[in-house]
């Protein structure tokens, strides 16, 4: 997630249960968060072995669909609330409804709008499908049956996204506190053909397997990275502010975000970094052509704009599509107006409607990588992904994509630099050399929902489970004689220890023990 921390130290592989917390000792954020990262790690991981890989409480799965399409000017879903869980993770399909306001002075009172139990396929919280872009509008089923699934991911959200979880008495500077992680769950379409299913009437069980294998193609990732600190040609030329044999010569302690910008082949690709997890955000007031004004430039030198950089402008609609945009540079600032000049007018299709919270979001690369005295120029403001070799980012920090990898628009690796040890923290081998890794996330979950074969025509693909709790069963006759048999013979043994026999006979046998 896009947050100012430390570093990411929750790794299921080491079963650690808990994080113990001790007197006396610094706390830091990185052990708090890996102590809600387990506590998520199992709880997911129990739901998911006792309700398999997808499925609903029976009476209250959500996620019912029904299709709407010759009623309305443009075909819709109809999304019933109710809950269900993927891979573990709880997805609410619930509509909140609207609180009634209070009364004017005279009396008058204003019910709250009436709203639909249901959510829409154009309306869906996290969604933000819009009817004017071709590819957003869902197949004809006149044409061909098409599967509505369920997409599930994870992601940061800050106070630039909800100012409700600003506390403005810390100051008008605007600063922030935590950030929170939030459940995405988006309802998409996905035809046959992409299923590779020929039947146009296909049964359940070849509906979910083909979605399952489907599914685990887009849930595994197939790039791999590697990072290493090496100390650069130009080192002996810096200033002595970090040890002199350091190879990563940073001044002070990053975490780099290298997030995939662009997806597809490596042809194709490009990334981004930032030397700050990717955190550093500014809320926008307002949008005139290429300037954008500001909540805030930033809260010190290390967290501002400057001249030059590449920012990401973007709001919480567009976040949610996982599609690039193509970055764009400052290229003038107004510092007592709070504004910014970009390079080009930002894509119409975003930070127009400020209740979706447009932001700028800075990152850190100035142009491509320089290698063997070449530079590689930016495309679309970001870098191009380039295999097999190294990748110098800034201050001895390089990466190194595996061949033949398939990109992900979000998809990223995060990197401890530590002045402490003039190096970058990575997985490495006996030999020390660095291990080639699966990014950090975006991790994405799938299930199948329904398949739509027309108006009035939808076969449920949902599972569903029932409460684990039963009644006791009754017992028989038999059973409750024996029982209370049993209770009379231990009340019986407690009231005559020497089990009916005469006091002769029990001492007698007490002294043939003791002689024994």
């Amino acid at each position: 997630m896009h947050a100012d921390l430390s570093r990411s130290t929750f790794r299921p592989e080491r079963h650690y249960s808990a994080v113990v917390a001790q007197q006396g000792r610094v706390q830091l954020d990185a052990d708090l968060n890996e102590q809600a990262a387990i506590q998520l790690h199992q709880t997911r991981t129990l739901a998911a072995d006792l309700i398999g890989r997808h499925g609903g409480p029976s009476g209250s799965a959500g996620f019912s669909i029904q299709y709407v399409g010759g009623k309305l000017d443009i075909d819709t879903l109809r999304i019933y609330g109710g809950r269900y869980y993927v891979d573990g993770i709880l997805c609410d399909a619930d509509r909140p409804q609207p609180g009634t306001p209070v009364p004017d002075e005279d009396g008058e009172e204003h019910p709250p709008p009436q709203t639909d139990a249901f959510w829409d396929y154009w309306s869906q919280p996290d969604a933000f499908r819009d009817p004017e872009r071709l590819g957003d509008r869902l197949p004809s089923p006149a044409q061909s049956p098409f599967v509505v699934y369920l997409k599930v991911w994870e992601r940061a959200v800050s106070a630039a996204e909800d100012p409700a979880l600003r506390e403005v008495a810390l100051g008008a500077a605007l600063p922030d506190t935590a950030v929170r992680s939030k459940v995405v769950w988006q309802v998409l379409p996905l035809t046959l053909s992409e299923l590779d299913v020929e039947d146009s009437e296909p049964s359940r069980k070849t509906v979910r397997d083909a979605f399952e294998q489907w599914a685990k193609a887009q849930a595994a990732p197939s790039a791999r990275l590697a990072a290493r600190s090496e100390r650069p040609e130009h080192a002996d030329e810096d200033p002595c502010l970090v040890r002199p044999d350091a190879r990563y010569r940073g001044p002070e302690n990053q975490l780099y975000r290298v997030e995939i910008h662009a997806g597809g082949e490596a042809k194709d690709a490009t990334f981004k970094w930032s030397r700050e997890n990717g955190s550093v955000v500014f809320p926008v007031d307002e949008l005139d052509g290429t300037w954008v004004q500001l909540a805030t430039l930033g809260l010190d030198d290390k967290l501002d704009l400057d001249v030059g950089d590449h920012v990401e402008f973007t709001d919480t609609a567009y976040a949610s599509r996982l599609e690039p945009l193509p970055l764009l540079r400052v290229e003038e600032l107004d510092l007592p107006g709070r504004r910014v000049r970009l390079s080009a007018e930002p894509d119409p299709r975003v930070g127009r409607l400020p209740h979706l919270r447009p932001f700028l979001r800075r990152w850190d690369h100035h142009e491509g990588p320089r290698q063997k005295g070449r530079t590689t120029a930016l495309k679309s403001g970001a870098v191009p992904v380039t295999e097999g070799e190294w990748l110098p980012l800034e201050d001895g920090v390089e990466v190194y994509f595996a061949k033949g990898g398939g990109y992900r628009t979000g998809d990223h690796w995060l990197i401890p630099a530590r002045t402490a040890t003039g190096s970058v923290e990575w997985p490495a081998d006996q030999a020390r050399r660095p291990l080639l890794q699966a990014p950090a996330g975006i991790a994405r979950h799938f299930a199948p929902l329904a398949l739509v074969q027309g108006e009035g025509s939808t076969v449920d693909l949902r599972y569903a489970f029932g409460p684990l709790g039963v009644d006791f069963p009754a017992a028989d006759q038999a059973a409750l004689d024996a029982e209370a048999l049993a209770a009379r013979q231990e009340q019986a043994a407690e009231a005559d220890p020497s089990g009916g026999r005469s006091q002769t006979t029990a001492a007698a046998e007490a002294a043939v023990e003791g002689d024994d």
